[in-house]
């Protein structure tokens, strides 16, 4: 494994510990020293990395989603981090209100997975900024909007809480279960369609 996949995956792991930190406070499911997770997360990334590292030897692609799957749980713990963050702001957690949080959650968590997609995953610097790679990248995402706002407002505004789930965490559900449905979209259109080379 390069050093700067080192580095990189510790950083992105001390983010997803930020993230999940921010994630818990809002659904009051913090623990004493939730802040350990700061310190736990990042030699995980580091050893999960690692071992793709050894495995994507043999195969390139296991390494190439090895960081696609971290850069993944970055955008998914952004994406929660900054939903819970707009819930707990405003105290809403249903509604109209939450699928415009949903957005704007996704939306934020899709242009960082943007930069690290281009940068890391799939090594494309021929330019800083591509229109037509941009375009399809706006395409892509717009169809993952789709389905993750979809997927999660139906989980939470349809579908609505179960077996006593309380509100906020009910929220959480929905987003994952977007996140678990858009994950597949999103990796074939970023491979094959956005970073294709």
């Amino acid at each position: 494994m390069k050093k700067v996949d080192a580095i990189i995956s510790i950083i992105i792991g001390f983010l997803i510990g930020v993230f999940f930190f921010i994630g818990l406070k809002n659904i009051g499911k913090s623990f004493p020293y939730s802040w350990v997770l700061l310190i736990i997360f990042p030699p995980l990334a580091l050893l999960g990395m690692f071992l793709a590292s050894y495995i994507g030897k043999k195969l390139l692609i296991i390494y190439q989603a090895a960081k696609f799957v971290l850069v993944g749980a970055l955008n998914t713990f952004i994406d929660l981090g900054v939903l819970n963050g707009l819930i707990w702001v405003s105290g809403i957690a249903t509604g109209l209100s939450f699928s415009v949080f949903k957005g704007i959650s996704f939306l934020l968590a899709t242009l960082n997975s943007y930069f690290w997609n281009k940068h890391w995953t799939f090594r494309k610097r021929e330019k800083v900024f591509a229109p037509r790679e941009f375009s399809k990248f706006l395409v892509v995402t717009s169809i993952g909007l789709f389905i993750n706002v979809g997927i999660a407002s139906f989980v939470v505004n349809i579908i609505g809480p179960q077996y006593g789930i309380a509100e906020k965490m009910w929220a959480n559900v929905g987003a994952f279960a977007a996140v678990l449905f858009a994950w597949v979209w999103n990796f074939l259109a970023s491979k094959f369609i956005v970073f294709k080379k």
